[in-house]
């Protein structure tokens, strides 16, 4: 039996996975920082520029579940090192972009590629624990995006402002190819299913079907519409509300990406043990944060605080996000990490938009932290949903399986009765016999023993007759 110590490491491959995931992280949202060089070299406005950010997300949403369904009997292993390669290659197609249509395409390209790896990656990375460590095994991958976050983004951020923009893209290519790499070396191969455990789209499919299914998307969606409702305009908040200079944008950003990391350990830690309790707990304390941000925006330490909570609260939920599809949805584990990426990203489309749309209504910055207290309050009446269908269900099946055991102790007792009554029948025709013979014995003359007999057989004819 192996020591606890190490039943409870994680294989090499969880962060080969993690290290990857990094490098799609540090693509996903690094224009953020350089939106403006960008612009100006390609001759385009602020706003179209902003569409490569959307162009991404929406890819990402479209890719993961057809990319998923489309590799769904292929070695995973081969997957991965097909998609992730195909990602690098994107990235270069950007770097190399002569415009802004050729840049746009190959934002395409790479989210449908990082989809898909996000996809697969997760299946890959929760197959390789037990169930009892799902949560830590997406948190090690979700801490790639964490990183990200921290040290990526701020720093094609500097590479952009000081190579060029195209030397983020370059950077980024080169992230991959490190992946690329690891996931060659480290990630076991598999073998392809055969026979009843053969993957079936429709099979797959079918998870759909679960009201679960549905929450558990739901409430991803709406904790990351919580969360980008607000990140996305952080920026402005800072400088416009709080009255902080830009110098200190990517201070707070990377404080941010601090306390996504924080939460990110946190919620690896506990969520396996206690998994409503910290989707709970997490998806509450962002809410009460985001309002308490609306209502303190125009104070600067108030702004830089609460953005590093921020990242602590949104991000500790993120593996237990994770871990509920994958458990609501065991039968299908490649569409569940596809659902979940796509749940993601709808989110991340989503907040942004409806922050804009506050914005626009002249509600000003702080509006953007409401949208996504009240986002945030949405996920926390949705888990409540989810919880309580949960308990119904565990109820339902603890019935039936006491009822199960009820009906077989029934069986077993009755059962007993029977042979208790067959006995003492038997035990009523020996005496009977025996009292027939007992009387010939006494009475008849010689040659009787003839009726004896027949007597005896008489009795324990009616005996069986009675059994």
């Amino acid at each position: 039996m192996p020591a606890p110590s190490d039943r409870a490491r994680l294989p090499i491959a969880v962060y080969v996975l993690g290290l990857s995931v990094f490098a799609l992280g540090t693509s996903e949202f690094m224009l953020s920082g350089i939106l403006q060089p960008l612009a100006r070299d390609l001759h385009v406005s602020i706003p179209q520029a902003g569409l490569l950010v959307s162009a991404f997300a929406i890819g990402m949403v479209v890719g993961a579940p057809v990319l998923a369904a489309a590799t769904l009997r292929l070695p995973r292993r081969t997957t991965l090192i097909a998609l992730l390669a195909a990602f690098g290659l994107g990235q270069v197609e950007g770097a190399l972009a002569p415009s802004y249509g050729v840049l746009f395409v190959s934002r395409v390209v790479s989210a449908l590629a990082c989809a898909g790896f996000w996809a697969v990656g997760a299946a890959v990375a929760v197959s390789l624990v037990p169930v009892t460590a799902r949560a830590r095994a997406m948190a090690v991958m979700v801490g790639g995006l964490s990183i990200a976050n921290i040290a990526g983004v701020p720093a094609g951020a500097l590479l952009g402002q000081h190579a060029g923009w195209r030397a983020a893209f370059w950077a980024v290519a080169g992230l991959a190819a490190i992946g690329l790499i690891g996931v060659v070396a480290l990630v076991p191969r598999t073998a392809v299913p055969t026979g009843d455990d053969r993957p079936q789209l429709r099979r797959e499919l079918a998870i759909y079907k679960d009201k679960q299914v549905w929450l558990a998307l739901t409430a991803t969606a709406l904790n990351g519409a919580a969360v980008f409702a607000l990140f996305s305009y952080l920026s402005p908040l800072l400088t416009g509300t709080a009255g902080l200079a830009e110098s200190w944008v990517p201070t707070v950003l990377a404080l941010f990406g601090v306390g996504a990391l924080i939460g990110t350990f946190i919620g690896g830690r506990i969520a396996d043990a206690h998994l409503f309790g910290t989707l709970f707990g997490g998806i509450s304390a962002s809410t009460v944060v985001l309002a308490v941000l609306a209502l303190t925006a125009h104070s600067p330490v108030a702004a830089i605080a609460l953005s590093l909570m921020l990242g602590v609260t949104a991000f500790t939920t993120a593996p237990a996000l994770n871990a509920r599809m994958f458990n609501v949805a065991n039968a299908a584990p490649t569409l569940a990490g596809a659902t979940t990426t796509a749940a993601f990203n709808i989110g991340n489309t989503l907040g942004p938009w409806l922050g804009g749309l506050a914005i626009g209504a002249g509600w000003g910055y702080p509006s953007v932290a409401w949208t996504g207290a009240a986002l945030a309050a949405a996920a926390v009446v949705t888990t409540a949903l989810a919880f309580r269908l949960h308990r119904a269900t565990s109820r339902s099946r603890l019935i039936a399986s006491s009822a199960a055991a009820t009906g077989a102790n029934a069986a077993t007792a009755a059962h007993k009765t029977a042979a208790a009554v067959g006995a003492m029948k038997a035990a009523e025709a020996a005496e009977a016999v025996a009292a027939a013979e007992a009387m010939q014995t006494t009475t008849a003359p010689t040659g009787a023993p003839t009726a004896a007999t027949a007597s005896k057989t008489a009795a324990a004819g009616d005996a069986t007759g009675r059994r």
